[in-house]
Protein backbone atom coordinates (compact mmCIF):
# COMPACT_ATOMS: atom_id res chain seq x y z
CA UNK A 1 0.00 0.00 0.00
CA UNK A 2 1.47 3.36 -0.70
CA UNK A 3 1.32 6.75 1.12
CA UNK A 4 -2.62 7.59 1.58
CA UNK A 5 -5.57 6.97 0.43
CA UNK A 6 -9.40 7.24 0.66
CA UNK A 7 -9.05 3.40 2.10
CA UNK A 8 -5.95 3.87 0.92
CA UNK A 9 -6.05 5.33 -2.03
CA UNK A 10 -3.37 6.71 -4.79
CA UNK A 11 -1.98 8.51 -7.66
CA UNK A 12 -4.29 9.73 -10.61
CA UNK A 13 -4.69 9.41 -14.29
CA UNK A 14 -7.83 11.32 -15.93
CA UNK A 15 -10.17 9.92 -18.26
CA UNK A 16 -7.71 11.33 -21.23
CA UNK A 17 -5.15 9.30 -19.67
CA UNK A 18 -2.91 12.70 -18.75
CA UNK A 19 -0.44 11.88 -16.01
CA UNK A 20 -0.91 15.87 -14.70
CA UNK A 21 -2.22 16.32 -11.24
CA UNK A 22 -6.22 15.35 -10.62
CA UNK A 23 -8.77 18.59 -10.38
CA UNK A 24 -10.06 20.16 -7.48
CA UNK A 25 -13.58 20.49 -7.57
CA UNK A 26 -13.61 24.30 -8.26
CA UNK A 27 -11.14 24.04 -11.08
CA UNK A 28 -13.70 21.57 -12.84
CA UNK A 29 -16.33 24.22 -12.37
CA UNK A 30 -14.75 26.68 -13.60
CA UNK A 31 -13.54 24.91 -16.54
CA UNK A 32 -16.49 24.05 -17.39
CA UNK A 33 -18.46 27.24 -17.59
CA UNK A 34 -14.78 28.67 -19.61
CA UNK A 35 -15.38 26.25 -22.03
CA UNK A 36 -19.27 26.69 -22.65
CA UNK A 37 -18.56 30.59 -23.00
CA UNK A 38 -16.23 29.45 -25.86
CA UNK A 39 -18.38 27.43 -27.45
CA UNK A 40 -20.80 29.74 -27.28
CA UNK A 41 -18.77 32.48 -28.62
CA UNK A 42 -17.70 29.99 -31.57
CA UNK A 43 -13.29 30.24 -30.99
CA UNK A 44 -11.19 27.52 -31.42
CA UNK A 45 -9.42 26.54 -28.87
CA UNK A 46 -6.47 27.20 -30.99
CA UNK A 47 -7.61 30.88 -30.99
CA UNK A 48 -8.31 31.16 -27.36
CA UNK A 49 -5.08 29.58 -26.38
CA UNK A 50 -3.34 32.06 -28.67
CA UNK A 51 -4.73 35.03 -26.96
CA UNK A 52 -3.64 33.67 -23.84
CA UNK A 53 0.31 33.12 -25.05
CA UNK A 54 -0.66 29.37 -24.49
CA UNK A 55 -1.96 26.62 -27.18
CA UNK A 56 -4.91 24.90 -27.81
CA UNK A 57 -3.47 22.10 -25.85
CA UNK A 58 -3.66 24.58 -22.50
CA UNK A 59 -6.99 25.73 -23.24
CA UNK A 60 -8.24 21.53 -23.47
CA UNK A 61 -5.91 21.14 -19.58
CA UNK A 62 -7.91 24.45 -18.41
CA UNK A 63 -11.20 23.72 -19.45
CA UNK A 64 -10.70 20.24 -17.90
CA UNK A 65 -9.62 21.37 -14.76
CA UNK A 66 -6.03 19.78 -14.76
CA UNK A 67 -4.07 23.08 -14.55
CA UNK A 68 -4.50 26.20 -12.33
CA UNK A 69 -5.87 29.22 -13.48
CA UNK A 70 -4.13 32.94 -13.95
CA UNK A 71 -6.81 35.65 -12.95
CA UNK A 72 -4.94 37.61 -16.04
CA UNK A 73 -5.56 34.55 -18.72
CA UNK A 74 -8.84 33.99 -17.58
CA UNK A 75 -9.21 38.23 -17.76
CA UNK A 76 -8.30 38.10 -21.15
CA UNK A 77 -10.49 34.72 -22.29
CA UNK A 78 -13.66 36.65 -20.66
CA UNK A 79 -12.98 39.86 -22.81
CA UNK A 80 -12.33 37.47 -26.22
CA UNK A 81 -15.80 35.24 -25.12
CA UNK A 82 -17.79 38.52 -24.54
CA UNK A 83 -18.06 38.97 -21.45
CA UNK A 84 -18.33 42.48 -20.73
CA UNK A 85 -20.57 42.82 -17.57
CA UNK A 86 -17.93 43.73 -14.95
CA UNK A 87 -19.75 41.50 -12.24
CA UNK A 88 -19.96 38.68 -13.85
CA UNK A 89 -16.47 38.98 -14.78
CA UNK A 90 -15.72 39.60 -11.04
CA UNK A 91 -17.71 35.95 -10.26
CA UNK A 92 -15.03 33.95 -12.56
CA UNK A 93 -12.38 35.69 -10.53
CA UNK A 94 -13.16 35.63 -7.50
CA UNK A 95 -13.50 31.50 -8.79
CA UNK A 96 -9.88 31.91 -10.26
CA UNK A 97 -9.43 32.96 -6.10
CA UNK A 98 -10.63 30.96 -4.59
CA UNK A 99 -10.06 27.69 -6.90
CA UNK A 100 -6.32 28.65 -5.61
CA UNK A 101 -6.47 28.61 -2.44
CA UNK A 102 -5.08 25.88 -0.03
CA UNK A 103 -7.30 23.30 1.89
CA UNK A 104 -6.50 22.62 5.43
CA UNK A 105 -4.93 18.85 3.92
CA UNK A 106 -1.95 21.19 2.67
CA UNK A 107 -0.62 21.15 5.85
CA UNK A 108 -0.29 17.58 5.35
CA UNK A 109 1.74 17.89 2.31
CA UNK A 110 4.96 16.28 3.40
CA UNK A 111 3.00 13.24 4.05
CA UNK A 112 0.82 12.44 0.74
CA UNK A 113 1.33 13.62 -2.83
CA UNK A 114 0.13 16.77 -4.52
CA UNK A 115 -2.30 14.50 -6.44
CA UNK A 116 -3.54 13.12 -3.09
CA UNK A 117 -3.92 16.60 -1.90
CA UNK A 118 -6.64 16.97 -5.05
CA UNK A 119 -8.24 14.28 -4.11
CA UNK A 120 -9.30 15.01 -1.04
CA UNK A 121 -10.39 18.20 -2.27
CA UNK A 122 -13.05 16.66 -4.38
CA UNK A 123 -14.11 14.65 -1.51
CA UNK A 124 -14.91 17.76 0.74
CA UNK A 125 -17.03 18.99 -2.32
CA UNK A 126 -18.50 15.88 -3.50
CA UNK A 127 -22.62 15.74 -2.16
CA UNK A 128 -21.97 12.14 -2.58
CA UNK A 129 -19.35 9.43 -2.09
CA UNK A 130 -20.34 6.17 -3.34
CA UNK A 131 -17.69 3.21 -2.83
CA UNK A 132 -17.19 -0.75 -3.31
CA UNK A 133 -14.88 -2.08 -0.71
CA UNK A 134 -13.48 -5.96 -1.02
CA UNK A 135 -10.04 -5.78 1.24
CA UNK A 136 -10.57 -3.15 3.79
CA UNK A 137 -13.34 -1.20 5.59
CA UNK A 138 -13.95 2.37 3.86
CA UNK A 139 -11.40 5.02 4.71
CA UNK A 140 -13.77 7.56 6.02
CA UNK A 141 -15.76 4.75 8.51
CA UNK A 142 -12.21 3.17 9.90
CA UNK A 143 -11.44 3.83 13.49
CA UNK A 144 -8.49 4.82 14.73
CA UNK A 145 -6.91 1.84 15.40
CA UNK A 146 -8.21 0.05 12.38
CA UNK A 147 -6.10 3.11 10.23
CA UNK A 148 -2.98 2.49 12.50
CA UNK A 149 -3.11 -1.45 11.69
CA UNK A 150 -3.56 -0.52 7.97
CA UNK A 151 -0.93 2.31 7.38
CA UNK A 152 1.35 0.34 9.54
CA UNK A 153 0.66 -2.82 7.40
CA UNK A 154 0.13 -4.42 10.66
CA UNK A 155 2.49 -3.28 12.53
CA UNK A 156 1.25 -0.08 14.68
CA UNK A 157 3.66 -0.16 17.41
CA UNK A 158 6.59 0.77 14.90
CA UNK A 159 4.79 3.44 13.08
CA UNK A 160 6.86 6.36 12.98
CA UNK A 161 6.05 10.78 12.77
CA UNK A 162 5.31 9.86 9.33
CA UNK A 163 2.71 7.15 9.56
CA UNK A 164 1.09 9.06 12.85
CA UNK A 165 0.44 12.35 9.93
CA UNK A 166 -1.12 10.08 7.99
CA UNK A 167 -3.06 8.92 10.82
CA UNK A 168 -4.11 12.21 11.69
CA UNK A 169 -5.10 12.71 7.97
CA UNK A 170 -7.33 10.13 7.87
CA UNK A 171 -8.98 11.05 10.80
CA UNK A 172 -9.63 14.70 9.90
CA UNK A 173 -10.77 13.54 6.63
CA UNK A 174 -13.69 11.77 8.65
CA UNK A 175 -14.57 15.13 10.05
CA UNK A 176 -15.99 15.66 6.16
CA UNK A 177 -19.30 13.09 7.61
CA UNK A 178 -20.30 15.46 10.00
CA UNK A 179 -19.86 19.33 8.88
CA UNK A 180 -22.73 21.11 7.92
CA UNK A 181 -23.33 20.19 4.81
CA UNK A 182 -21.98 16.56 5.13
CA UNK A 183 -22.21 14.59 1.94
CA UNK A 184 -23.89 11.21 1.49
CA UNK A 185 -21.56 8.51 1.95
CA UNK A 186 -23.00 5.36 0.66
CA UNK A 187 -20.84 1.77 0.97
CA UNK A 188 -21.05 -1.18 -0.24
CA UNK A 189 -18.47 -3.54 1.71
CA UNK A 190 -17.45 -7.27 0.87
CA UNK A 191 -18.45 -9.42 3.68
CA UNK A 192 -14.74 -11.02 3.66
CA UNK A 193 -14.01 -7.31 4.54
CA UNK A 194 -15.77 -7.86 7.84
CA UNK A 195 -14.21 -11.19 8.73
CA UNK A 196 -10.41 -9.76 7.84
CA UNK A 197 -9.08 -9.65 11.81
CA UNK A 198 -7.20 -6.07 10.76
CA UNK A 199 -5.58 -5.58 13.59
CA UNK A 200 -6.36 -8.27 15.22
CA UNK A 201 -9.74 -9.40 17.33
CA UNK A 202 -10.48 -6.52 19.55
CA UNK A 203 -9.40 -3.80 16.74
CA UNK A 204 -12.06 -5.82 14.37
CA UNK A 205 -14.79 -5.54 17.05
CA UNK A 206 -14.46 -2.35 17.97
CA UNK A 207 -14.77 -1.61 13.75
CA UNK A 208 -17.72 -3.24 13.67
CA UNK A 209 -19.27 -1.43 16.59
CA UNK A 210 -18.03 1.98 15.15
CA UNK A 211 -19.82 0.90 11.55
CA UNK A 212 -23.22 0.01 13.98
CA UNK A 213 -22.86 4.23 15.37
CA UNK A 214 -22.18 5.52 12.04
CA UNK A 215 -25.13 3.74 10.30
CA UNK A 216 -27.34 5.81 12.81
CA UNK A 217 -26.16 8.93 10.87
CA UNK A 218 -28.78 9.69 8.46
CA UNK A 219 -26.22 10.18 5.71
CA UNK A 220 -24.34 6.99 6.26
CA UNK A 221 -25.74 4.28 4.10
CA UNK A 222 -23.54 0.67 4.59
CA UNK A 223 -24.73 -2.42 2.60
CA UNK A 224 -23.00 -5.98 2.57
CA UNK A 225 -22.57 -7.84 -0.22
CA UNK A 226 -22.78 -11.56 0.86
CA UNK A 227 -20.42 -14.14 -0.44
CA UNK A 228 -22.03 -16.03 -2.46
CA UNK A 229 -23.07 -12.57 -4.51
CA UNK A 230 -19.58 -11.37 -4.20
CA UNK A 231 -17.02 -10.77 -7.38
CA UNK A 232 -20.04 -10.44 -9.91
CA UNK A 233 -20.44 -7.12 -10.24
CA UNK A 234 -17.16 -6.21 -9.88
CA UNK A 235 -13.82 -7.07 -9.75
CA UNK A 236 -11.89 -4.42 -7.62
CA UNK A 237 -12.71 -1.57 -5.25
CA UNK A 238 -13.52 2.48 -6.45
CA UNK A 239 -15.07 5.18 -5.40
CA UNK A 240 -17.49 7.16 -7.39
CA UNK A 241 -17.72 10.87 -6.48
CA UNK A 242 -21.03 12.98 -7.45
CA UNK A 243 -21.45 16.50 -7.26
CA UNK A 244 -24.43 19.00 -6.32
CA UNK A 245 -23.33 21.61 -8.98
CA UNK A 246 -24.52 20.76 -12.38
CA UNK A 247 -21.22 21.99 -13.72
CA UNK A 248 -19.00 19.32 -12.05
CA UNK A 249 -19.32 15.60 -13.93
CA UNK A 250 -19.18 12.66 -11.57
CA UNK A 251 -15.69 10.99 -11.43
CA UNK A 252 -14.62 7.38 -10.43
CA UNK A 253 -11.61 6.77 -8.45
CA UNK A 254 -10.06 3.45 -8.75
CA UNK A 255 -6.57 2.52 -6.67
CA UNK A 256 -4.01 0.10 -8.33
CA UNK A 257 -0.25 -1.04 -6.16
CA UNK A 258 1.37 2.02 -7.95
CA UNK A 259 -0.90 4.47 -8.02
CA UNK A 260 -4.52 5.26 -8.69
CA UNK A 261 -7.11 6.61 -12.05
CA UNK A 262 -9.36 9.14 -12.10
CA UNK A 263 -11.96 8.54 -15.04
CA UNK A 264 -14.49 11.22 -15.93
CA UNK A 265 -15.31 10.06 -19.68
CA UNK A 266 -19.40 9.52 -19.86
CA UNK A 267 -18.56 6.12 -21.59
CA UNK A 268 -16.74 5.61 -18.22
CA UNK A 269 -19.34 6.60 -15.63
CA UNK A 270 -21.98 5.30 -17.06
CA UNK A 271 -19.98 1.54 -16.88
CA UNK A 272 -19.46 2.47 -12.98
CA UNK A 273 -22.87 3.82 -12.44
CA UNK A 274 -24.47 0.81 -13.70
CA UNK A 275 -22.28 -1.17 -11.55
CA UNK A 276 -22.67 0.89 -8.43
CA UNK A 277 -26.57 0.42 -9.06
CA UNK A 278 -26.07 -3.12 -8.92
CA UNK A 279 -23.85 -4.21 -5.96
CA UNK A 280 -26.92 -1.64 -4.19
CA UNK A 281 -29.39 -4.67 -5.75
CA UNK A 282 -26.97 -7.98 -4.82
CA UNK A 283 -26.19 -6.31 -1.48
CA UNK A 284 -28.20 -7.14 1.68
CA UNK A 285 -30.32 -4.26 2.72
CA UNK A 286 -28.71 -1.49 5.15
CA UNK A 287 -31.35 -2.98 7.79
CA UNK A 288 -30.16 -6.71 6.69
CA UNK A 289 -26.90 -5.46 7.12
CA UNK A 290 -26.94 -3.56 10.77
CA UNK A 291 -28.19 -7.48 11.54
CA UNK A 292 -25.68 -8.88 9.87
CA UNK A 293 -23.20 -6.50 11.93
CA UNK A 294 -24.36 -7.32 15.18
CA UNK A 295 -24.04 -10.53 14.57
CA UNK A 296 -20.60 -10.54 13.40
CA UNK A 297 -19.95 -8.35 16.01
CA UNK A 298 -20.94 -11.21 18.48
CA UNK A 299 -19.09 -13.77 16.89
CA UNK A 300 -15.58 -12.12 17.03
Amino acid sequence: MAQEDPRGEESPRLGSGEQSGAPTARRIVLGAQLRRLREAADISRADAGYAIRGSDSKISRMELGRVGFKERDVADLLSMYGVADEDERNVFLEMVRKSNERGWWHRYSGTMPNWFQDYVGLEESASLIQSYELQFVPGLLQTEDYIRAVVSHGRPELLGQDGERRVALRMQRQKVLTRQGAPRVWAVVDESVLHRPIGGPRVLREQIEHLLELTKQPNVTLQILPYHMSGYAAEGAFTLLRFAEPSLPDIVYIEHLSGALYLDRVEELEVYGRVIDRLAVDAETPDRSRQMLSKFRQEI
